[in-house]
């Protein structure tokens, strides 16, 4: 008897009551619908841990960079929730970057992973640097670097004969 088939443990064959609302999504998400999400995300746009995705220089394409960088740091590599959250949150803010201040019609994502640290890359064909503000707390908007520098273990930009490549890295503890 290997596994969980979904049932409750002892009420298998008696009908559960259909809840409606929140509950009713609560019941119909699981481990297996989420692989699928997961999966359908990389088919679609493509895995930045094997090349470059380009994704169009559009406000909305954060998202998608964002869900990018949860399913490779949290499924593909196994790291923890904590650390997907600051990943995602850090290609967040340089996606924002390269949409907001470059002109670029394209960004390329990607992401590295060698023992004991995860690099994820933000390529846009801009040569302009992007420069790390003092942030007061009161600041609405260019917290951006701010919070690369301060969640990242390092961070920078490598010029390119056409472009830049802005990037940042994290330790991570090797199983």
């Amino acid at each position: 008897m290997g596994g969980h088939d979904g049932g409750m443990a002892g009420l298998e064959g008696i009908e559960q009551p259909r809840g409606h609302g929140r509950a009713s999504l609560a019941a119909r998400w699981s481990p297996a619908v989420e692989d699928e999400a997961a999966a359908k995300v990389l088919e679609l746009f493509g895995n930045p841990t094997e090349a470059e995705v380009p994704l169009p220089s559009r406000p909305e394409s954060a998202a998608t960079a964002r869900r990018l960088a949860q399913v490779v740091v949290l499924r593909q590599w196994g790291l923890t929730p904590k650390m997907t959250e600051d990943a995602v949150l850090l290609v967040s803010e340089l996606v924002g970057n390269a949409v907001r201040h470059t002109g670029a019609r394209v960004f390329g994502l990607r992401m590295r992973r060698r023992r004991g640290w995860i690099r994820i890359e933000v390529r846009d064909p801009s040569r302009g640097l992007p420069c790390l503000m003092p942030v007061q707390e009161m600041d609405i908007s260019g917290r951006g670097l701010f919070l690369v520098d301060k969640l990242s273990d390092r961070w920078g930009v490598d010029l390119l004969p056409r472009g830049k490549t802005t990037w940042f890295e994290m330790r991570v503890a090797d199983r």
